[in-house]
C-alpha cells in the first residue's frame, strides 16, 4: 500500500466504531509512510460534507481497491446512525 491508494475497512472493530468508521467503509491513505504497521487513512463524505474520520488502520484490516466511492460511507453511516 502507500499514499492516496484507496483502501476499504475489511473488519469491525470498536476502536474504528469510535470514530464512526466500520466495516465496508472506503477510503484513501493520506501518509506517505506506515507507522507500526498502520496506515492513517481517510473516510470521505460526498460532495462539501465533513469526512466521517481520518484515523490509523492496521493494514491487515484494509484490502486495495481500484476506486473509492464516499456514497458507500454514506450508505453504512445511516445504518449505524452515526
Amino acid at each position: 500500500m502507500k499514499y492516496l491508494d484507496c483502501v476499504e475497512l475489511m473488519i469491525e472493530k470498536e476502536e474504528y466504531a469510535k470514530e464512526g468508521v466500520h466495516k465496508g467503509m472506503q477510503g484513501v491513505i493520506w501518509l506517505e509512510e506506515c507507522i507500526d504497521g498502520e496506515w492513517d487513512v481517510c473516510f470521505p463524505q460526498c460532495g462539501e460534507k465533513a469526512d466521517i474520520a481520518e484515523i490509523s488502520i492496521k493494514e491487515q484490516d484494509l484490502k486495495l481497491i481500484p476506486r473509492m466511492d464516499a456514497k458507500v460511507n454514506e450508505q453504512i453511516k445511516a445504518e449505524f446512525g452515526d
